[in-house]
């Protein structure tokens, strides 16, 4: 069964403070004319000692962004850099959101509340600030699907409508506005670092560094690394450890996160702000999730390049600290580390255990071709063989035989389909809450992924970290 995040009581620790005064611009909330919650994830609250909270403090809180005790005493909208489809734009920061509050999980690692849609900001340029409602259910259902399949992602956190009609040029309008919370471990970016570089800001450069190594640990490069003992190369192996971890987690899950930008990519490795996002219908690396993706630079089977390419990015960022060789010897770790991310997720995901990476991959070969020919979805094709519960032919049959199965005792493993999530439900989904006012369908979609992520069992510990 997955263990489901622990109480722990309110633990307030803004020690982004120590960095705010170059690292952003304290701003205020947008004057909203309702705040209407709408969804409240007391499930990762109580892991941050919030969940003892009413619905109108969570209003008041998410919605009006009243301090919480002893945190952030105003929000602070982030500044950095970024690289957009691989066009360099120095004028990004946080447009439309900002850090709320900071606080000590369960675990005792440092976690941020951060927003989407909650008001126009230094660095809005022509935006509105604002988020649609569509795109905050959007965002709950990417991140509950996500997390039942075993990705580091963040958690949306609070839902709040807030009363105003906005227009937009991709969906129909006037549509209806909202401003959502999330819930991850850190907003600093491979684009917070790219901005740095940029203003020549050494100081501020190692400042950060020894911020992200202080409040993220992972392990050390590995013995024998040229600069191992250097801050900005231990940095540098993290990210990109972590990092590849995602790229794989993204491929197991069938998932096309769509924008891939440098100024989305953090450094703890999780995913997170979900636009034009999708799930393969089909297995096909060709697969792109959003529109204006003419050329499918983050396609499916193209997002561990992606990623790796971010890195390089980090890479040339870091070069204001460090000598190239390093930080080239821990960008060339990627390939191995995500090949070996793959095959250990891979196996947790079709429920056997590992025998070896080498021989892993070739059971994810065969998994692979398998779903080409026959044009099986990801999701029907794991749950069809999660745990050898049905018999395979051919290739995939030889593949699969001398592996151990592992328990698929829940009866989530007796339905008849599995979960997915595929973009008809989605619309679905929104449809009843856009003509009938009708949230049971969320809800009721909700509790039946994070029925899916009990039944899948406890995740794979996302790499690059030190975790108690």
């Amino acid at each position: 069964m997955r263990a489901e995040p622990q109480p722990s009581r309110y633990i307030a620790d803004p020690a982004i403070l120590e960095l705010a005064g170059w690292l952003g611009s304290p701003v205020e909330a947008a004057d909203f004319p309702q705040t209407i919650l709408r969804f409240r994830n007391d499930r990762w609250a109580k892991s941050v000692g919030l969940d003892h909270l009413c619905d109108d403090e969570w209003a008041e809180h998410f919605g009006r962004f009243e301090p919480l005790p002893d945190n952030l005493p105003q929000p602070l909208a982030l500044k950095y850099h970024g690289h957009q489809f691989r066009v360099y734009n120095p004028d990004i920061g946080d447009g439309r959101g900002f850090l709320f509050a900071q606080m000590r999980g369960a675990d005792g690692r440092l976690l941020d509340l951060g927003t989407k849609g909650s008001g126009q900001t230094p660095y809005s340029r022509a935006g509105d600030g604002r988020l649609t409602l569509k795109g905050a259910v959007r965002e709950i259902l990417a991140t509950e699907m996500l997390e039942a399949l075993g990705v580091n992602t963040s958690k949306t956190f609070a839902v709040v409508e807030t009363g105003e009609q906005l227009m937009r040029g991709d969906e129909p309008s006037p549509t209806r506005s909202a401003v959502m919370t999330r819930l991850n471990h850190s907003h600093i970016r491979i684009g917070t670092f790219q901005r740095l570089l940029a203003l020549e800001e050494r100081e501020r450069m190692e400042a950060l560094v020894n911020y992200c190594l202080h409040h993220f640990p992972g392990p050390l490069p590995p013995e024998g690394a040229p600069g191992r003992d250097e801050p900005a190369v231990i940095l540098m192996h993290q990210v990109v450890e972590r990092l590849a971890d995602l790229a794989a987690s993204y491929m197991v899950a069938g998932f096309v996160h769509g924008v891939l930008n440098t100024d989305n990519m953090n450094v703890t490795g999780e995913s997170f702000d979900y636009g034009p996002w999708r799930w393969l219908p089909t297995w096909d690396p060709s697969f792109t999730a959003a529109y204006f993706d003419h050329g499918g630079l983050y396609a499916f089977g193209r997002q561990p390049e992606a990623l790796h390419w971010n890195c390089g990015q980090l890479a040339v960022s870091l070069r204001l600290l460090a000598d190239t060789e390093p930080l080239v010897a821990a960008m060339n770790r990627y390939g191995e580390l995500y090949m070996t991310a793959i095959a250990r997720r891979w196996c947790w995901r079709i429920g056997v255990q590992p025998r070896g990476t080498q021989v892993d991959t070739a059971l994810v070969s065969a998994c692979e071709k398998h779903m080409r020919e026959t044009g099986e979805g990801p999701d029907a094709f794991f749950f069809r063989y999660r745990a050898k519960r049905e018999s395979a032919d051919g290739e995939l049959a030889e593949a699969l035989a001398p592996y151990e199965s592992v328990d698929a005792a829940h009866e989530y493993w007796s339905d008849t389909a599995p979960q997915s999530m595929l973009i008809d439900e989605v619309e679905a989904i929104w449809a009843a809450i856009d003509e009938r006012d009708d949230w049971a369908p969320l809800h009721d979609k909700v509790a039946q992924l994070r029925r899916m992520g009990q039944a899948l069992g406890p995740a794979p510990n996302p790499q690059g970290h030190c975790l108690p």
